[in-house]
Protein backbone atom coordinates (compact mmCIF):
# COMPACT_ATOMS: atom_id res chain seq x y z
CA UNK A 1 0.00 0.00 0.00
CA UNK A 2 1.21 3.50 -0.71
CA UNK A 3 0.05 7.06 -0.22
CA UNK A 4 0.99 9.88 -2.61
CA UNK A 5 0.83 13.48 -1.51
CA UNK A 6 2.49 16.83 -2.25
CA UNK A 7 5.34 17.73 0.08
CA UNK A 8 8.48 19.83 0.37
CA UNK A 9 12.08 18.71 0.48
CA UNK A 10 14.26 20.85 2.73
CA UNK A 11 18.01 20.34 2.33
CA UNK A 12 20.44 22.03 4.67
CA UNK A 13 24.11 22.26 3.68
CA UNK A 14 26.73 23.18 6.27
CA UNK A 15 30.02 22.02 7.79
CA UNK A 16 30.69 19.27 10.31
CA UNK A 17 32.45 21.78 12.56
CA UNK A 18 29.36 24.03 12.81
CA UNK A 19 27.83 24.21 16.30
CA UNK A 20 24.66 25.50 17.91
CA UNK A 21 24.48 26.04 21.68
CA UNK A 22 27.71 24.06 22.09
CA UNK A 23 26.57 20.89 20.29
CA UNK A 24 27.15 19.82 16.69
CA UNK A 25 24.67 21.64 14.46
CA UNK A 26 23.38 18.41 12.94
CA UNK A 27 22.48 17.09 16.41
CA UNK A 28 20.69 20.35 17.25
CA UNK A 29 18.74 20.17 13.97
CA UNK A 30 17.63 16.59 14.65
CA UNK A 31 16.56 17.56 18.19
CA UNK A 32 14.59 20.54 16.87
CA UNK A 33 12.84 18.37 14.28
CA UNK A 34 11.83 15.88 16.98
CA UNK A 35 10.60 18.67 19.25
CA UNK A 36 8.42 20.09 16.47
CA UNK A 37 6.99 16.69 15.51
CA UNK A 38 8.65 16.54 12.08
CA UNK A 39 8.19 13.09 10.53
CA UNK A 40 11.90 12.50 9.99
CA UNK A 41 15.31 13.90 9.12
CA UNK A 42 18.37 12.23 7.63
CA UNK A 43 21.86 13.62 8.18
CA UNK A 44 24.51 12.71 5.61
CA UNK A 45 28.27 13.31 5.81
CA UNK A 46 29.94 14.14 2.49
CA UNK A 47 33.39 13.06 1.45
CA UNK A 48 34.45 16.48 0.23
CA UNK A 49 32.94 19.75 -0.88
CA UNK A 50 33.06 23.53 -0.86
CA UNK A 51 30.59 26.37 -0.81
CA UNK A 52 30.44 30.12 -1.24
CA UNK A 53 33.75 30.71 0.59
CA UNK A 54 35.52 28.20 -1.72
CA UNK A 55 37.09 26.68 1.42
CA UNK A 56 37.54 22.96 0.83
CA UNK A 57 35.77 20.81 3.44
CA UNK A 58 37.10 17.28 3.87
CA UNK A 59 38.25 14.75 6.44
CA UNK A 60 41.71 15.49 7.84
CA UNK A 61 43.77 13.47 10.28
CA UNK A 62 43.52 15.96 13.16
CA UNK A 63 40.36 17.86 12.21
CA UNK A 64 36.94 16.80 11.02
CA UNK A 65 35.40 19.32 8.67
CA UNK A 66 33.43 17.28 6.17
CA UNK A 67 30.35 18.73 4.48
CA UNK A 68 27.03 17.82 6.08
CA UNK A 69 23.60 17.65 4.44
CA UNK A 70 20.40 17.27 6.43
CA UNK A 71 17.36 16.24 4.37
CA UNK A 72 13.75 16.60 5.50
CA UNK A 73 10.64 15.66 3.49
CA UNK A 74 7.47 17.02 5.06
CA UNK A 75 4.23 18.85 4.43
CA UNK A 76 4.45 22.50 3.39
CA UNK A 77 2.90 23.52 6.71
CA UNK A 78 5.48 21.65 8.76
CA UNK A 79 8.40 22.96 6.68
CA UNK A 80 7.02 26.48 7.18
CA UNK A 81 6.98 25.89 10.97
CA UNK A 82 10.50 24.42 10.96
CA UNK A 83 12.26 26.91 8.71
CA UNK A 84 12.38 29.90 11.12
CA UNK A 85 13.89 27.65 13.80
CA UNK A 86 16.55 26.34 11.41
CA UNK A 87 17.39 29.84 10.17
CA UNK A 88 18.17 30.87 13.77
CA UNK A 89 20.63 27.98 14.08
CA UNK A 90 22.70 28.53 10.93
CA UNK A 91 25.61 30.99 10.96
CA UNK A 92 26.71 30.00 7.45
CA UNK A 93 25.38 27.43 5.08
CA UNK A 94 22.71 26.98 2.45
CA UNK A 95 19.05 26.01 2.57
CA UNK A 96 17.44 24.47 -0.51
CA UNK A 97 13.67 23.98 -0.70
CA UNK A 98 11.95 21.98 -3.43
CA UNK A 99 8.35 21.02 -4.05
CA UNK A 100 8.18 17.22 -4.35
CA UNK A 101 5.67 14.42 -4.46
CA UNK A 102 6.03 12.18 -1.43
CA UNK A 103 5.16 8.50 -1.75
CA UNK A 104 4.83 6.66 1.56
CA UNK A 105 5.17 2.93 1.10
CA UNK A 106 3.73 0.47 3.62
CA UNK A 107 3.94 -3.23 2.78
CA UNK A 108 3.33 -6.31 4.88
CA UNK A 109 1.46 -6.16 8.16
CA UNK A 110 1.87 -2.41 8.69
CA UNK A 111 -1.31 -0.37 8.97
CA UNK A 112 -1.85 2.09 6.07
CA UNK A 113 -1.35 5.79 6.82
CA UNK A 114 -3.87 8.46 6.10
CA UNK A 115 -3.00 11.80 4.57
CA UNK A 116 -2.07 14.42 7.15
Amino acid sequence: MYLRQPARLLRLHFSERDRYDGVPLYEAIVATCRKLGIAGVTVLRGMQGYGESAELHKHRILAHDQPITAAIVESTENIDRLLPEIEKMLDTGMIAISDVEMVRVRNGDAQPETAA
